[in-house]
């Protein structure tokens, strides 16, 4: 996504300057040619020395040094630029790109290039919520300019209130999302299922299973970053929502289903990454079960407990008959994608099969969770793609990151087929 991609990060002069050091390291980590391009003022925060020892190239300050050579590169910088990300972005800079005002350097290549504007403002409070700063953002964003909302917390003033700068994490994902709004996804709407589901005993204990939500969140992530609307549907994971992708937590396999139900309408793909519990008790005890309690329903006479197990809803299975159904809504009015995941331990490629069939998938994905390169919270899998045509394919181990993009690049063509 960032690979060779040429991307200006503008640094004003605020306190936040300094966190834009660590984007600018990630920028160049990844891949990206970032090239600097500072205010007078943001020198007096950080020196232009350190922008250019972490993107490796020169840093850009001065429109109107002796030689002119400026004045001939911020004409190149703007024409070569595949994003403008201006972090932080002060109230002063965001009102000159408004009413065009090109008077530095930074000002004069926002209003010469064509590039996506990403502006992250980061300043006082009260500066930000003033109606200047306001209705000039608004007029920024009508113009398609992508603004990242500040965060509330404590500034550098010791006053709480909206106008911190993001971490790097949510910096990097908003230049993500700048970059792919016309990536091959655009304009779809995905939904992406990820982590486990867990099944209350009781208000303390559940049945659960070893899922991370890795894989499924990577393929949020890479939906996103080309240009879908992305849905994400996750159990109870210890992963941060991914930036710019819409989130619902749910617990248990009903919760899971009755989601998905809502919110599958309209949508152009649905993957269930997640895994989902096969089965749930029967009845939760409303109060901890104890070891020593032989009164409670399920304890024998030898100190042991049973728990009584009942089917969960097959998702999958229920979509298949909706969507499939030539009296029913889906079949009449929407194509919906359709991708499972099957996490064996065995029978890999016989299971598999039968379930790409028996519920009427699109693409069905699986892997040997027995492997120690793809189980459960490793960062590489390996995997089979099955398609509707009987073909099968066998990835070699690859980052889970590589496999979303394989696994989406296979997706984007069934789009332009419906």
């Amino acid at each position: 996504m960032l690979l060779n991609k040429r991307i200006l990060v503008g640094i004003c002069g605020g306190i936040a300057s300094y966190k834009a050091i660590e984007l600018v390291s990630q920028l160049q980590q990844a891949g990206a040619l970032v090239d600097v391009i500072m205010t007078e003022h943001a020198e007096d925060f950080v020196r232009p020395l350190t922008f250019s020892t972490m993107s490796h190239r020169p840093v850009y300050t001065d429109l109107w040094e002796p030689s002119g050579e400026a004045a001939e590169t911020h004409i190149a910088l703007a024409e070569e630029a595949d994003l403008l990300a201006i972090v932080p972005a002060t109230a002063n800079t965001i009102a000159r790109l408004a009413y065009g005002i090109a008077d530095n350097m930074l000002t004069t290549v926002a209003l010469a290039t064509r590039a996506p504007l990403l502006l992250a403002p980061a300043m006082y409070k009260d500066m930000f919520t003033h109606p200047a700063t306001q209705a000039n953002l608004n007029l920024l964003r009508e113009r398609g300019a992508y603004i990242v909302e500040p965060e509330v917390g404590r500034l550098a003033s010791g006053a709480v209130g909206p106008g911190r700068l993001p971490d790097t994490e949510t910096l990097l994902g908003a230049i993500r999302v700048a970059l792919g709004r016309h990536g091959d996804l655009a304009g779809r709407r995905v939904i992406v299922t990820a982590g486990g589901t867990q099944e209350p005993i009781d208000p303390v204990r559940y049945i659960g299973n070893r899922s991370s939500g890795k894989m499924g969140y990577t393929l949020a992530t890479e939906a996103r970053d080309r240009g879908a609307h992305v849905i994400l549907v996750s159990g109870p994971v210890a992963l941060s929502a991914p930036y710019g992708v819409e989130l619902h937590r749910v617990d248990t396999a009903i919760e899971m289903r009755d989601a998905v139900h809502r919110l599958v309408v309209d949508a152009d793909v649905l993957i269930m990454s997640a895994a989902v519990a096969d089965f749930r008790p029967a009845q939760a005890a409303a109060q901890k079960i104890k070891k020593s309690g032989s009164e409670v329903e399920g304890h024998d006479n030898e100190g042991g407990f049973s728990i009584h197990l009942v089917r969960n809803p097959d998702i999958l299975g229920e979509l298949a008959e909706r969507f499939n159904d030539p009296n029913g809504r889906g079949s009449a009015r929407q194509r919906l994608i359709r991708v499972g995941f099957a996490a064996e331990t065995e029978k890999l490629i016989a299971y598999a099969q039968t379930k790409l069939v028996q519920k009427h998938l699109d693409l069905l994905i699986a892997n040997d969770v027995s492997r120690p390169d793809s189980g459960f919270g490793t960062d590489t899998n390996k995997v089979l793609i099955f398609h509707t045509n009987g073909t099968m394919e066998d990835l070699p181990v690859m980052p889970k990151t590589d496999v979303a993009a394989a696994i989406w690049d296979r997706i984007v063509p069934l789009l332009h087929t419906t």
